[in-house]
């Protein structure tokens, strides 16, 4: 059964009121959702299906995104947050995994050193 969220308050929000609204060429402001005022799917990188494109610098640059700003869009950015999770329990993986090969490493060197005194003092 397909959710109807176009109606949804929780689906939908605008701040008319900050200074940049809209932050993005539109022709219909009406329809203009600030739900998702930082994409959740820029993290994805290359994968965010959006219109962005990267700087000289290697920045990614959104200015010409809409996607996460179309009041429809809702459901498609929800149905990506599994990707998001994936995504940071790599990073997370990645970051134990160097933890312990830097605590592994400075172990052996640790011991290393140990058996050097031991050797010096023999």
């Amino acid at each position: 059964m397909e959710i109807e969220y176009r109606d949804k308050h929780f689906a939908f929000f605008q701040h008319k009121e900050c200074e940049f609204f809209p932050c993005h060429k539109t022709n219909r402001p009406e329809d203009f959702n600030c739900l998702f005022c930082y994409c959740p799917l820029y993290a994805l990188g290359e994968n965010c299906g959006g219109n962005f494109f990267y700087t000289e610098k290697g920045f990614k640059d959104c200015t010409n995104c809409m996607f996460p700003h179309v009041r429809d869009n809702y459901p498609k950015i929800i149905l990506r947050y599994n990707e998001i999770i994936e995504l940071t329990k790599r990073d997370i993986d990645r970051e134990r995994e160097a933890a312990e090969a830097a605590a592994a490493e400075a172990e052996a060197a640790e011991a290393e050193a140990c058996e050097a005194e031991q050797t010096e003092a023999e």
